[in-house]
């Protein structure tokens, strides 16, 4: 079967009402998937999920909240009652911080980061897998690329997502024997109304101002390569040029990409943000 056409294969997708998640859930209805989609505010996902079915796409709306394990067993039970079967999980859902540590004033913060990024994703892999080991199907995580790297102002986002990394890169040792396939996706930028709500130190919304130039993947790119990374079963995936030159760049010349990813960052402005109540956490 190629690429294209993931066949009716049911796919669990969380945080999937906006960003990166929204990208995948019509990726995934275009190419004849059938796509729980899984969030904590429902209006939201009816949006996407109309815009899914407008394509064709055969989805099903699932409200949970991923820090919840009760909530994600019940999440995969909704799952099945509807498709009968699980063939790929994809923990997208995850929240974005930037904050020095030193400036962080409230390490409530950090332990959410941890909760919504980390636990939250071995929460859903938890509840879904026996029905994975069952169909030989596949977990996908989306990462970041400061899962591979320290960033400065990223401290507690870092953290969060190298954990993410660490789990599910030992997980697929784990299953090698069960036909299930694990791969990691390490986004760059990526140019999603997400990108502007980010937490700062105080737990803050903040907006996002790139530095002049700076290039940012699209969300519907960034989710075909997911999805094309995912259909082959790679172990990995680093979605730009630029995180694949630093992926060697580290190995080679550590400092150096201490000092790149710091005078990067400089570049990088936040600002204050009017923002609604907290209905979804920001994914990336």
């Amino acid at each position: 079967m190629r690429e294209g056409d993931w066949g009716r294969r049911a796919v669990l997708l969380t945080g999937a009402s906006q960003g990166i998640g929204r990208a995948l859930a019509l990726a995934l209805a275009a190419r004849n998937a059938r796509v729980a989609l899984v969030a904590r505010t429902k209006a939201k996902l009816e949006e996407v999920a109309t815009e899914c079915r407008a394509i064709g796409g055969d989805v099903e709306v699932v409200v949970a909240d991923v820090t919840e394990p009760a909530q994600c067993e019940r999440g995969v039970e909704q799952t099945l009652e509807r498709f009968s079967r699980i063939d790929a999980l994809i923990n997208n859902a995850g929240i974005s911080v930037v904050a020095r540590f030193a400036a962080l004033r409230d390490l409530a913060l950090a332990e959410r980061a941890m909760r919504v990024n980390y636990f939250g994703a071995l929460y859903c892999t938890r509840a879904a897998l026996p029905h994975l080991v069952e169909s030989r199907g596949r977990i996908v995580a989306v990462a970041s690329l400061t899962g591979k790297a320290g960033v400065p102002l990223r401290s507690v986002y870092a953290a969060s997502k190298h954990a993410m990394v660490g789990f599910f890169d030992s997980l697929r040792i784990e299953l090698r024997a069960s036909g299930v396939s694990v791969t990691v996706a390490y986004p760059d930028f990526v140019q999603t109304e997400v990108r502007e709500r980010v937490f700062g130190p105080g737990g803050e919304r903040l907006a996002v101002q790139p530095p002049p130039g700076a290039r940012f993947m699209t969300a519907d790119e960034c989710a075909r390569r997911i999805l094309a990374a995912a259909w082959a079963r790679k172990r990995d995936v680093v979605l730009s040029a630029r995180g694949r030159l630093g992926r060697w760049l580290q190995l080679l010349a550590p400092a150096l990409v201490d000092r790149i990813a710091e005078r990067a960052m400089t570049r990088v402005t936040y600002g204050p943000v009017t923002a609604g109540p907290d209905e979804d956490r920001p994914d990336r």
